[in-house]
């Protein structure tokens, strides 16, 4: 049974790749998503050896933001889930009505001697989501949908809050960033159709329309940390 799902995540993964390549050669860099190639963060506390750390980032549905952060290096793990809200509350179909309190988020665990957490903030500003949005990303609009960081230590709000400061001094994007800066109450991952969407459903138009693109400017933009094999959930310690 192990060796099949292994199999079947590698078949998914080799499906997302031949999207990706069908979507480049169709769309062209033209029409890819709009993204933003931004310098990195000038205060960024140097990678080190160290426990596994965790951030929680929130830019529009999940199923985009956890597919590029499972592109990336040092990403140990990358969970689509809810942030913001309450335990009771926390499924898809309360969220919807954009009343909870939560926003559509993804529990990232990365590896502080191969990524920093500055280096995931430029990931997030550059491709992930357009941060100057309120309660909005493409076709999803709703408070569930927001531009959020959950920090997790004071370190990771430092490291937020000065780089926020860079970019709307640099006046990178054409208005101001919108993005709020929270501490992380809690995270509740989202249930099992949800994880690993993009990998396993590339023929989504959805998907092919908004997160495709994502991915492919990750591959784009920021190379140096780009990993072609995604880690999917239930891979952990493969980062």
């Amino acid at each position: 049974m192990a060796a099949f799902k292994a199999s079947t995540k590698n078949l998914a993964a080799l499906l997302l790749a031949a999207a990706l390549l069908a979507w480049g050669l169709f769309a062209g860099s033209a029409q890819a998503e709009k993204a933003v190639r931004l310098a990195p963060p000038q205060f960024d506390p140097p990678a080190a050896a160290g426990p596994l750390q965790t951030a929680v980032f929130a830019g529009g549905c999940f199923w985009g933001v956890q597919a590029v952060f499972q592109h990336t290096q040092g990403v140990v793990s990358a969970v689509s889930g809810y942030a913001g809200g309450d335990k009771q509350s926390a499924s898809y179909e309360a969220i919807g009505s954009g009343r909870t309190g939560h926003a559509e988020a993804v529990q990232v665990t990365y590896d502080p001697a191969r990524v920093s957490y500055g280096k995931l903030l430029q990931v997030y500003f550059s491709v992930v989501h357009d941060p100057t949005q309120l309660n909005r990303q493409g076709p999803d609009t709703g408070p569930q949908y927001r531009s959020a960081l959950f920090y997790s230590n004071a370190a990771q709000q430092d490291t937020a809050i000065r780089y926020i400061a860079q970019l709307d001094a640099a006046r990178s994007f054409p208005a101001p960033i919108v993005t709020q800066l929270t501490p992380l109450p809690a995270f509740y991952p989202a249930e099992a159709y949800h994880q690993d969407y993009a990998t396993l459903h590339p023929e989504s138009s959805y998907i092919a329309r908004f997160d495709l693109p994502k991915i492919a400017n990750l591959k784009s933009f920021l190379p140096e940390v780009w990993r072609e094999q995604p880690v999917l959930v239930g891979d952990k310690g493969k980062g």
